[in-house]
């Protein structure tokens, strides 16, 4: 049975969210659960973004008392590597932090790494993506700096997922806008804000949990969720 999936609006590895990382690690009933940190979607922004992004994972679920791994996933050819198959596929919860959505989505598409993950998933295994790494699941991905939106994996019932909800500069409100009226019936916008997560799993009912809200945007209206509220989707 596939596992639950989490989408965090921003806050990855922080104190805030460490309730949230604790209630997914318990969800897993395993005696020592292994985490694997990807920095994958900070690929393009040097070695120092990444390695920060990989100490932060690691650092993170020690403390939470998970055996934590950091792969060094950021580009198609390490995305490829056969040597980071094994951990995917026997991880118990994958994390991807934040960065670049279109980049996280080229490089992982169709690649070995994409293909174990969704192997342990389909175990059992806990989804987990912050910002981009949420934003990849949805059937678009929305670019603020170009103003289009490109192709995602299409995993959860939505048109669009939008991180950082809360926190979106004035200057790319229209944007939420189009995108809010491309809405077709039986499409969703997700505006998930930071500091806030919404966990579930397909076909079931999902929960809010965080400082912040969700809010589902359709095309007759409007609906707001708050911590620990669950819905469907």
């Amino acid at each position: 049975m596939n596992g639950l999936i989490t989408l965090v609006g921003a806050g990855e590895y922080l104190p805030v969210m460490e309730y949230v990382d604790r209630y997914l690690l318990d969800s897993l009933n395993v005696g020592t659960p292994r985490v694997v940190c990807l920095p994958t979607a900070a690929g393009e922004e040097g070695s120092e973004s990444v390695n920060r992004w990989s100490r932060m994972g690691v650092e993170h679920f020690k403390k939470l008392g998970a055996d934590v791994t950091a792969l060094p996933i950021i580009d198609k050819v390490s995305a490829n590597d056969e040597q980071f198959v094994s951990k995917l596929e026997n991880a118990d919860l994958i994390y991807f932090s934040g960065g670049n959505p279109s980049y996280l989505y080229q490089t992982m598409k169709g690649s070995r790494a994409w293909a174990a993950m969704q192997k342990a998933w389909s175990n059992g295994a806990v989804y987990a993506g912050c910002s981009a790494g949420a934003m990849i699941l949805a059937n678009r991905i929305p670019s603020f700096r170009l103003f289009n939106t490109a192709e995602g994996f299409g995993l959860v019932p939505a048109q669009f997922i939008l991180p950082h909800f809360d926190a979106i500069p004035i200057m790319f409100k229209p944007l939420v806008s189009a995108l809010k009226t491309q809405l077709k019936k039986g499409e969703r916008l997700l505006g998930i804000d930071e500091n806030t997560a919404l966990i579930g799993q397909l076909g079931g009912e999902w929960k809010v949990m965080g400082q912040g809200k969700v809010h589902v945007f359709m095309r007759d209206g409007k609906k707001t969720y708050n911590h620990e509220q669950t819905f469907q989707l």
